[in-house]
């Protein structure tokens, strides 16, 4: 039986993040290349709509459309959808059926343990780039971070590319903690902050 994980501890971190980023620094920059906070944040409440779908398997437009189709941005009433949004993962991937048998995430077909793992790290991830991008601290739990680290290296190449959805990972210390880890292996130097951007 696959094992399930609990995205209860990495959606609230991301809903207070989220709750304490100011309007006023929605065109900030963060590690997303060419992405501001603003489009950063349209990710997520995009993205944690999609993978209530991708859980429950209710394929369609969300589940189809590639993440790089669109730059996504926030609309009105962002934070209440966000934090709806959010709940809604935590309740979809509870359900022992989310993680079993084949789904789609991004217009590509996986199993739905697979689909999970992603889910969580695209919140332990985007929670990174949110909180460097508008200087809050950022502390997921050991668990949430065991998860991302076990995919994305699971994702790197001996010749230090990457085959998943981030780009070639950063060389970070073998002693760093493990959040830098988790984060040169997605693609994003550990020291970054917006000035360097």
């Amino acid at each position: 039986m696959t094992e399930m994980i609990d995205f209860t501890a990495q959606t609230r971190l991301v809903a207070r993040l989220a709750e304490r980023t100011a309007d006023a620094q929605l065109d900030a920059p963060t590690p997303c290349g060419t992405y501001a906070v603003r489009h950063l944040l349209g990710h997520l409440v995009g993205l944690s709509a999609a993978f209530q779908d991708v859980a429950r398997k209710e394929l369609g437009p969300t589940t189809s459309t590639s993440p790089n189709a669109f730059r996504p941005d926030v609309e009105p009433g962002w934070r209440a959808e966000l934090d709806r949004n959010l709940a809604g993962m935590v309740t979809a991937w509870r359900a022992p059926a989310a993680w079993e048998g084949e789904t789609q995430a991004g217009g590509v077909p996986l199993p739905g343990a697979a689909a999970g793992r992603i889910a969580l790290n695209e919140l332990v991830l985007h929670g990174w780039d949110l909180a460097r991008a508008t200087g809050q601290d950022y502390a997921p739990d050991e668990d949430s971070l065991a998860v991302s680290y076990a995919l994305l290296s699971s994702w790197a190449a001996p010749d230090g590319t990457s085959g998943g959805l981030f780009g070639a990972p950063v060389p970070v210390p073998e002693d760093a903690p493990l959040l830098d880890r988790v984060v040169g292996l997605g693609g994003r130097r550990p020291d970054w902050t917006p000035s360097a951007a």
